[in-house]
């Protein structure tokens, strides 16, 4: 099948410190501001000396589209399972959210993904159409790597899932 821009792709950079992470997840949302990138939720994580995931608490992942912030805790617990602690209700979206993402990408490229920031880095994930990953690659300047993966899930496809998830609370 061809790949279109009604998809959905994960993107993940990688930094030295958070303070980095940080200034490319403004520039995304810039990008969002300027009405150069659409639907996408992101979120900014740190991995310890012990390689444990710890998602950027002191801010509210960014809410556009019906995603309202699920979707990046979604892609956080696909390929960092051990990594989301949340509530009972929000969980199980995540989780269905999760599940339905899952389905578009293989467990060599989970486990390939949850190995890309190494203990000590911090990561910036996005998750969004795949028309904006051009935008974001262009846009972020201070990643020392980067990798973007399409998922063969349209984003009409998260929202469907996602609101029954919530209709399911």
């Amino acid at each position: 099948m061809a790949k279109t821009d009604d998809e959905t792709f994960i993107y993940l950079a990688t930094y030295p410190n958070e303070a980095a992470a940080r200034a490319d997840y403004q520039v995304v949302k810039d990008l969002h501001s300027e009405g150069l990138v659409g639907s996408y939720d992101a979120a900014v994580v740190t991995k310890d000396a012990n390689g444990k995931v710890h998602e950027n608490k002191d801010e509210t992942a960014t809410r556009h589209g019906a995603w309202g912030g699920i979707a990046a805790g979604a892609v956080l617990g696909v390929i960092f399972p051990p990594a989301i602690l949340a509530s009972a209700a929000v969980g199980g979206v995540i989780g269905a959210v999760g599940g339905h993402l899952a389905k578009g990408i293989s467990r060599s490229k989970v486990k390939e993904l949850g190995d890309f920031i190494d203990p000590g880095q911090a990561g910036l994930v996005v998750i969004g159409e795949l028309k904006v990953k051009e935008a974001i690659e262009k846009a972020v300047t201070r990643a020392e790597k980067e990798v973007a993966e399409e998922l063969g899930v349209a984003p009409a496809d998260i929202d469907r899932v996602l609101q029954e998830a919530v209709k399911g609370l």
